[in-house]
């Protein structure tokens, strides 16, 4: 698979990446699964994908919100019967291989990950150490990327958000020095600014600690620090968060 670049470049397996407009608009073939019999081509997908599709289901990544955003809605698979909305699999999947990908083509300390729900903290923080990357804990502060004056100022290539509506600054001041973005995005986020969208639930502890223990380990992979899965030493326990948070009044924390 080749990796993107700062103007064009191709994805094989259904990825095309291209930059319009120094923004990255990404283009993957949808295909369902969610436990439906699957045909023979689909089995054959399902081998190719980075995790086993039953691993996806049980810890929810799939799993979104009641609300759809005007950027989110060509993610959306299905609407569950309680009106939930259910992210496409396949999509998931090619964006966490995409992304793994640009990430491997960046110096690691030219990246800044951000998160700022509990849940997203500790699956975050991890995934920047393991990849060597700088990491915010908490709401951005204005001006971190932007006023070389304070003493916080970072220089980023790169910043990667877990929740842009809780990091909304970390956009703003992204976007402002024209720094690409990586996002993961649930339905009722807004994807203004973002260059690679990972559809994801990004409020589930499991979801949250799965998706950044596979974008690690495609990470190291990408640039062949590891050549095996089995080579990757770390543990999808060691990215869940331990504090319990507060339970959710709605959808907040679905898994």
């Amino acid at each position: 698979m080749q990796g993107l670049s700062a103007n064009l470049v191709g994805f094989h397996l259904g990825v095309v990446a291209i930059r319009v407009q120094k923004r990255i608009t990404l283009e993957i073939s949808a295909a369902p699964y969610y436990g439906e019999k699957m045909t023979e081509q689909q089995q054959q997908e399902q081998q190719q994908l980075l995790a086993n599709q039953t691993d996806y289901l049980e810890v929810g990544v799939h799993i979104a919100t009641k609300v759809k955003s005007p950027g989110m809605k060509h993610f959306i698979y299905k609407t569950r019967e309680d009106g939930l909305y259910l992210l496409d699999l396949k999509t998931i999947d090619s964006r966490i291989s995409a992304a793994a990908t640009m990430l491997s083509r960046y110096n690691p300390k030219d990246v800044v990950v951000t998160a700022s729900r509990i849940y997203a903290v500790a699956a975050a923080e991890k995934f920047a150490s393991i990849i060597g990357a700088k990491f915010i804990k908490g709401r951005v502060t204005p001006g971190i990327f932007t006023n070389p004056n304070r003493s916080d100022y970072m220089e980023a290539q790169l910043v990667i958000i877990s929740d842009s509506r809780n990091e909304k600054q970390a956009v703003k001041e992204a976007s402002m020095q024209n720094i690409p973005l990586v996002a993961l995005s649930d339905t009722d986020n807004s994807t203004k600014f973002i260059d690679l969208i990972i559809p994801a639930n990004n409020r589930g502890r499991r979801s949250l600690a799965f998706v950044f223990f596979l974008l690690a380990r495609e990470v190291l992979k990408a640039r062949g620090e590891i050549k095996e899965n089995d080579e990757f030493k770390y543990k999808i326990d060691e990215f869940e968060a331990k504090t319990e948070a507060r339970p959710a009044k709605s959808v907040e924390e679905r898994l």
